[in-house]
């Protein structure tokens, strides 16, 4: 290496570790990326998903020890930060995230090691780049919340409860730029739980954000299938954080019991981020209102970091509840957009295989009833216990094996393929098979496809 190189290598590097506390521009913001790739690519890789009104480029960090493209068994994990361009905390926190962990990998230290070799982390630190341009610092009622088209982000997704079955179909085009971008990596990446950033209150808020008045409506609130999971992974982040468990709020809203609530029963949000990425793109995610102040005051900066660090790396290790593998038919084939369905867990949108015959269900330790159908084979129905799976960096492992249905064998519609599966550990073996044919629902689903 040349003496200029190795000086250029060192400017950047000694840069990067003197990133300060203040609240960098979106050409800042962009440069320390861009810096951060150049001195480390072996861990780090940056893209962007889109621009948003005004042109400027979404860029995403992956931070993972194969951060350029997926790997099969490795979970897609997000942070999304300035949805709204008024709450910029998590634009700090974001680039104070990166440097961390980097720097946490680099020295060595266990707790980066091991976040970085099981999971692959994307961070978007700004979705509202346009926002935050036009935004000033008044604690609650600064402009800049909406983007450049004065549309807010966080009401334009496609509502589960008003689009799952429109007629005709929502025009996806007529959305804006960033919910675009946003969808658009939705579907380029299974990304299996996220979190995104607010301010102006401090809370885990958590799906449902909206209802129809149908049996989802409990009380007041709006509870989906995977209540039990939304309710732990809120409470880690809020047990992780300096205050949040308290529930005391931010003095001038009602406190919440362990500093949790459900979206819903907040208040009513159609067209938010959190439920598109619940029912449609199969990824749990959180809202976080991270600061009572949308726009703390630069001298506050440092002790917020302080307060919410731990619990942004404990909500990352959550991505390992649960149980994952790959689906993969009688030849061992991977299988997509096979519908793994959980007993008691009936999903508006159910959970299927990915392009890789992958999937995630991200449950609490216990007994649970898998159903996976795909047309033209045989349901395979097994039950599985799960231990718990964070502390080891790893949700259990199992594979489901289908068998296809036989061409010159009248199908038995009374039977189904079933096993009962006990997992403590990494175990991907296959189920013991005690019936032959095809269920009544995976024949109706080979119809209609």
């Amino acid at each position: 290496m040349s003496s200029l190189c190795f000086l250029s290598t060192l400017l950047i590097v000694a840069h990067i570790s003197a990133l300060e506390f203040r609240y960098h521009s979106n050409r800042e913001i962009e440069n320390f990326l861009l810096q951060v790739n150049a001195s480390n690519p072996d861990i780090t890789h940056l893209y962007s998903i889109g621009q948003s009104v005004r042109g400027q480029q979404l860029w995403v960090l992956a931070l993972s020890v194969h951060p350029e493209r997926h790997t099969v068994g490795i979970p897609e994990f997000k942070y999304v930060a300035n949805m709204h361009g008024n709450e910029v905390l998590g634009r700090v926190l974001m680039l104070q995230l990166i440097d961390d962990l980097i720097r946490g990998y680099r020295n060595n230290e266990t707790w980066s090691l091991l976040l970085l070799n099981s999971t692959r982390i994307h961070i978007l630190p700004t979705m509202n780049p346009d926002g935050f341009d036009n935004s000033d610092t008044d604690c609650q009622y600064s402009q800049g919340r909406f983007n450049q088209n004065g549309v807010d982000l966080n009401r334009n997704f496609p509502d589960a409860f008003t689009h799952l079955s429109q007629k005709p179909p929502l025009d996806e085009r007529k959305l804006e730029a960033e919910v675009q971008a946003v969808i658009g990596w939705l579907r380029n990446e299974t990304f299996v739980l996220s979190a995104n950033l607010h301010g102006g209150a401090l809370v885990a808020s958590y799906p449902y954000d909206n209802s129809n008045g149908g049996s989802e409506w409990v009380g007041g609130a709006s509870v989906s299938p995977d209540n039990d999971v939304f309710v732990h992974l809120a409470k880690v982040y809020s047990y992780n954080h300096a205050s949040m468990h308290r529930g005391d709020g931010c003095g001038d809203s009602r406190p919440f019991l362990h500093g949790i609530t459900n979206g819903y029963q907040w208040y009513p949000l159609p067209g938010g981020m959190q439920d598109y990425n619940y029912v449609w793109a199969q990824c749990l995610e959180l809202t976080l209102e991270i600061s009572c102040c949308k726009f703390p005051p630069v001298n506050q900066l440092p002790a917020l970091w302080s307060a919410n660090r731990q619990a942004l790396l404990a909500f990352i290790q959550q991505v390992h509840l649960g149980v994952k593998g790959q689906v993969f038919d009688s030849s061992g084939v991977p299988v997509q957009n096979a519908v793994v369905e959980v007993k008691g867990r009936n999903n508006m949108s159910p959970f299927r295989s990915d392009k890789h015959g992958e999937y995630y269900r991200l449950l609490l330790p216990g007994n649970y009833s898998f159903t996976v159908t795909l047309p033209g084979h045989e349901t395979l129905t097994q039950t599985i216990s799960i231990p718990p799976g964070p502390d080891r960096y790893s949700a259990v492992k199992h594979d489901f094996r289908l068998q296809r249905v036989s061409a010159t064998t009248p199908p038995d519609f009374g039977a189904t393929a079933t096993s009962s599966l006990h997992l403590s550990g990494s175990s991907g073996a296959g189920p013991t098979w005690t019936g032959l044919g095809v269920g009544l629902v995976v024949a109706l689903r080979s119809l209609i496809g």
